[in-house]
């Protein structure tokens, strides 16, 4: 099991998310440390990226992560829904 860490904006997003949603993502997380390479892994801007989709209430939801093999860890970056998603990630990663 990877231990589970989060950049801050991710932290904010998430405690502003509906309760059902929170839960939701928190089994996603737990089921992504047991897993890491589970989620689609993204390529050329964002080469070291993987992305886990899931669905709940019909909406369709992204959640970004990293994995650092060395710390056995995963970083959780953003969580959002599919409209400008990489286009944020990416400015996001870059500042």
């Amino acid at each position: 099991m990877y231990r589970q860490s989060a950049f801050k904006k991710y932290n904010r997003i998430k405690k502003k998310l509906p309760l059902p949603l929170r839960n939701q993502i928190n089994l996603i997380e737990d089921e992504i440390a047991l897993n890491p390479c589970s989620g689609e892994k993204k390529k050329g801007d964002l080469k070291d990226v993987f992305v886990m989709r899931f669905t709940l209430l019909g909406e369709e939801y992204l959640l970004a992560y990293k994995v650092d093999e060395r710390e056995r860890e995963v970083i959780f970056l953003a969580i959002g829904g599919h409209e400008n998603f990489y286009r944020d990630l990416k400015r996001y990663l870059k500042s």
